[in-house]
């Protein structure tokens, strides 16, 4: 009887242990490789298809003078099915808006402005660790404020740099590709470093499995 309660933990484990890798493989690639990221545009602002959840903050970017660009997809490698993102701009102000749900799916805004030559200011209505690269990146986060107080911060926090002038749907585009080639790689990694810890647990409890459950003879 033992040792089929044994074989059942055993299963069970190791059954536990799929699910892990399953969840976490692609997260774990992320702090070993956060470029390969596909950003890429799913529909144009005519056919951009955006969810209710979305509409309170989508109503407060149009009332602040923001248009809709489009949707685009973020898709890590590995990972079965991408992360929707739904894009709007504001020339005048020298910034896009990106709305998008957090993974347990509460509506999210964040802004973003592509500095010239290289670089990013990045100003989001949520918790997120403030990071800085002098001259280069500014990233950081608000939480419980308004789309119009957003824009008012992140207008503060571009003083002092240079923003580029192309603030079209492309533009949009190929600056979410570059943000996880460059400058956004370190927060990627922070952001999915929990993922490669849950496989390094898996895979610790696979060891103890088969070579701790060893008994002499």
């Amino acid at each position: 009887m033992n040792a089929f309660v044994e074989l059942f933990i055993a299963l069970a484990l190791l059954g536990l242990v799929a699910r892990v890798l399953v969840l976490n493989l692609w997260r774990a690639l992320l702090v070993f490789a956060p470029g390969n990221v596909l950003v890429r545009p799913v529909a144009p602002a005519d056919r951009m298809e955006l969810p209710l959840e979305l509409g309170l903050l989508a109503g407060e970017l149009r009332a602040l003078g923001f248009l809709p660009l489009g949707s685009h997809e973020e898709k890590p490698r590995l990972r079965r099915k991408g992360f929707l993102s739904y894009d709007f701009a504001h020339p005048g102000e020298r910034v896009f808006a990106t709305l998008h749900f957090s993974p347990d799916g509460k509506p999210r805004l964040y802004l973003l402005t592509p500095l010239a030559p290289e670089g990013f200011v990045l100003t989001a209505g949520y918790k997120r660790p403030t990071f800085e690269v002098p001259g280069r990146y500014r990233s950081g986060g608000l939480v419980a404020t308004s789309a119009e107080h957003l824009l008012r911060t992140h207008r503060e926090r571009l003083q002092g740099l240079n923003p580029t002038g192309d603030f079209s749907w492309d533009a949009r585009v190929r600056a979410g590709q570059a943000w996880y080639q460059g400058l956004g790689q370190t927060e990627v990694r922070r952001q999915n470093l929990q993922g490669l810890l849950w496989i390094l647990v898996a895979l610790i409890l696979v060891a103890g499995l088969f070579l701790g459950g060893r008994r002499p003879a």
